[in-house]
């Protein structure tokens, strides 16, 4: 089950959050009586009732459901919540909004607030890691962990940006059929080195359907603008900066190489490592199993420290 909850970002956007399962539920006997106070001081009660709140931050393209298997079982124990980011999933895509790393950070900044799940533990994939751990980076207060799936910290430059220009405009758009999308982006992308299904089950569902056909829920465009805020610049030192427990997660296959992963251990203060095999970049989704076992010790021992 998952229930959509609207929150408010940064400069007036709507966005949609996505709260999986039923929110666990503390042993009454350890619940602190809420004491009165301004409406901000409402957060300890709801994680006291709730569990220890989990953030899921997609990367881009992609949307809360992607995270619906994670979901699914950090919920037993955890109140956990997807988020749809400005110009994703079901959230709005104003035209005229800004796709900063700004505006990221605090719509994030703004989910943790508004449903009450801090001090979470947030886990991101691709340009959703940065955005965790630039967040947690700048409200401490706010992040008890981050765990970083597939984000490389150093710059990527224009030539990146130019052949994500030139891989959007290759995409055969419309799509006849949803089994169009799965072949295209699991077998025939020039992208794609060998079948993946996972891979196009992926974009399959970051589809919707038009009266021509099937095209993507979101605006390349706008995918590209949120894209050339952080590829040209390195984030090592905002890296530095994050003092609460992190574990980078790469695919064996993924974008994140070892060596750079490693060196992103060493510069955080508090980091681990983890690496999934057989796992590309979508390493979430591409072994569901895989990375539950390399995240779930983490969690464990973040969300029961005291």
């Amino acid at each position: 089950m998952a229930r959509r909850i609207d929150v408010t970002g940064a400069g007036g956007v709507r966005l949609a959050a996505w709260e999986f399962g039923d929110p666990p539920k503390a042993d009454p006997a350890t619940l602190v009586p809420e004491q009165p106070g301004p409406p901000d001081r409402a957060a300890p009660q709801a994680q006291q009732e709730h569990g220890p709140g989990v953030l899921l931050l997609h990367g881009l393209m992609g949307r809360a459901s992607h995270w619906a298997s994670t979901a699914r079982w950090l919920s037993e124990r955890h109140r956990a919540v997807a988020l749809d980011q400005r110009g994703h999933g079901q959230s709005d895509k104003p035209p005229r909004a800004a796709f900063t790393r700004e505006a990221y950070v605090e719509d994030a900044e703004a989910a943790l607030e508004q449903l009450g799940l801090a001090p979470a533990v947030l886990i991101g994939h691709a340009m959703g890691a940065l955005t965790a751990w630039q967040l947690a980076a700048k409200r401490p207060d706010l992040v008890r962990g981050v765990i970083i799936c597939d984000m490389r910290a150093s710059a990527l430059g224009a030539a990146s940006q130019r052949e994500w220009a030139d891989w959007f405009r290759a995409w055969p758009v419309p799509f006849a059929t949803l089994a169009d999308v799965r072949k295209w982006f699991g077998e025939d992308d020039p992208w794609v080195e060998r079948p993946n299904p996972a891979r196009g089950e992926f974009y399959a569902e970051v589809m919707h359907e038009g009266p021509d056909g099937w095209k993507p829920v979101f605006d390349p465009d706008q995918m590209l603008e949120s894209r050339e805020t952080w590829v040209y610049d390195a984030h090592w030192e905002e890296l530095a900066q994050v003092r609460c427990p992190a574990l980078v997660v790469r695919g064996l296959d993924g974008e994140l190489g070892r060596a750079e992963a490693q060196e992103m251990v060493r510069v955080l203060p508090a980091g681990e490592y983890a690496e999934v095999a057989d796992a590309g970049h979508l390493v979430h989704y591409d072994q569901p199993e895989g990375w539950r076992a390399a995240i779930e010790p983490f969690l464990d021992a973040v969300l029961t420290s005291p």
